[in-house]
């Protein structure tokens, strides 16, 4: 977790700078795909998503490393070939368990958050998924534990396999000639964020094209068929944590309406996108029929109140790298309490980009519990050593967040609030 966290202070204003750049250049070439509010939630997901692995949310029913010490043939420790089957095996695990995440109703919902933007973007790359506590597919691992490729290896592909899946998320970047057979390119992946009937659960891969090609699951990118982006059942919310539990809530909502008992079971491993016949007609749910002709979630704001989001950004950006910078000495249970903090901030100020009339509360909720760690322990976990302070910048942000929230709340127009057409 420690060393996770200190690449991420890396990664973090890398991705930050690339996806201002991007703005930029769509703005410089008269083509912005970047919308403010969108960007935002995009990269408020990826908070959440890193905070999520940083503290080692999630449970590994069969770990790489058992499977390695039991079941191995051979031992390939070192040298380019080690590297290389491990990068082949992880490409081929996520080609799987990406084609899984679309096609079953259950493991979708780990999946929804990255295609929740309907735009496609670099920010976008980063709406990645906190719903999923159970890792069950590292069975799809067993060609390099096999060959006993060690699972230090794996740890150390595994996130550069990862970070090279984000610059592909631009419309900014044509086809690519000859690498177009090869690898994963813009174009390739643009077809797989598409809602076009003629574009749906296609080009699963992730740095090789040539496994949907092999699998039959491959779509070029068509010059007549525009891609338009999105989910189907649109999420109408830039809270990146509801959106991640969204699909599971109608999940359960639908099984307990069902009423075929066998309804109530297979629902979770029928295609995704399947309802019980009866629980859809009484209980329908919007989807778009028509991706050329719908209204994309927008929230008109003023100019203050964005100034003010962008703040919120910030200073929940500085706040996650100080704990990313200080998992160690922060120590147990206090990386949790500081983990609890970070998504409370999260969907507190994303509830006011929405424009809700509750925001306001989540953000008193922010601002008690933040006041609480600061009295109780007369610092905010150990950065009183490096900045004196630092506790009174805390408190001092807390309670400007809650009159400002309060204020916004208060003076935003809700018919502002309108979705704006396509």
């Amino acid at each position: 977790m420690e060393q996770y966290g200190k690449i991420l202070l890396i990664a973090m204003p890398v991705f930050l700078l690339l996806v201002l750049f991007e703005k930029w250049w769509g703005w410089r070439k008269g083509q912005d795909t970047v919308r403010n509010m969108d960007m935002i939630a995009s990269l408020s997901s990826g908070v959440t998503n890193v905070t999520k692995d940083v503290l080692g949310l999630s449970i590994t029913i069969i770990s790489y490393g058992w499977m390695v010490d039991h079941l191995a043939l051979f031992h390939v420790t070192t040298g380019f070939w080690c590297y290389f089957i491990a990068f082949m095996a992880l490409d081929l695990t996520g080609y799987l368990v990406h084609r899984i995440d679309h096609e079953f109703n259950f493991f979708w919902n780990a999946h929804i958050i990255h295609h929740s933007s309907e735009e496609y973007n670099l920010a976008c790359a980063l709406r990645q998924s906190i719903s999923s506590f159970f890792r069950v597919f590292t069975i799809f691992l067993l060609p390099a534990a096999l060959l006993g490729v060690p699972a230090s290896v794996i740890g150390i592909i595994a996130p550069l396999h990862l970070f090279a899946q984000f610059w592909y998320h631009t419309r900014h970047i044509g086809k690519m000639g000859i690498l177009e057979k090869i690898i994963v390119t813009p174009s390739h992946h643009r077809v797989h964020h598409a809602i076009n009937p003629e574009y749906l659960d296609k080009n699963y891969g992730q740095i090789f094209i040539f496994w949907d090609k092999w699998f039959g699951t491959f779509q070029e990118e068509l010059s007549h068929v525009p891609a338009v982006y999105g989910i189907t059942r649109p999420a109408n919310t830039w809270n990146p944590i509801k959106i991640n539990f969204m699909h599971m809530a109608l999940l359960i909502k639908d099984a307990w309406r069902a009423s075929d008992w066998k309804d109530k079971f297979r629902i979770w491993l029928m295609p995704t996108g399947w309802r019980p016949a009866d629980v859809a007609e009484k209980y329908p749910v919007f989807k778009i029929k028509d991706p050329y002709h719908f209204e994309k979630y927008d929230t008109k704001n003023s100019t203050a109140f964005s100034i003010w989001i962008w703040f919120q950004l910030l200073a929940l950006l500085a706040l996650v790298s100080y704990l990313f910078g200080n998992i160690a000495p922060i120590g147990s249970p206090g990386i949790f309490l500081y983990g609890a903090f970070i998504f409370l901030f999260v969907y507190s100020y994303t509830e006011q980009m929405d424009q809700s009339k509750q925001a306001w509360i989540w953000d008193l909720l922010k601002t008690a519990f933040g006041l609480t760690i600061l009295i109780q322990k007369g610092d905010w976990f150990g950065a009183k050593a490096v900045l004196p302070q630092v506790p009174w910048i805390v408190g001092g942000y807390l309670v400007i967040s809650s009159f400002a929230c309060w204020y916004f709340t208060a003076t935003e127009s809700k018919h502002l609030a309108n979705k704006v057409s396509v």
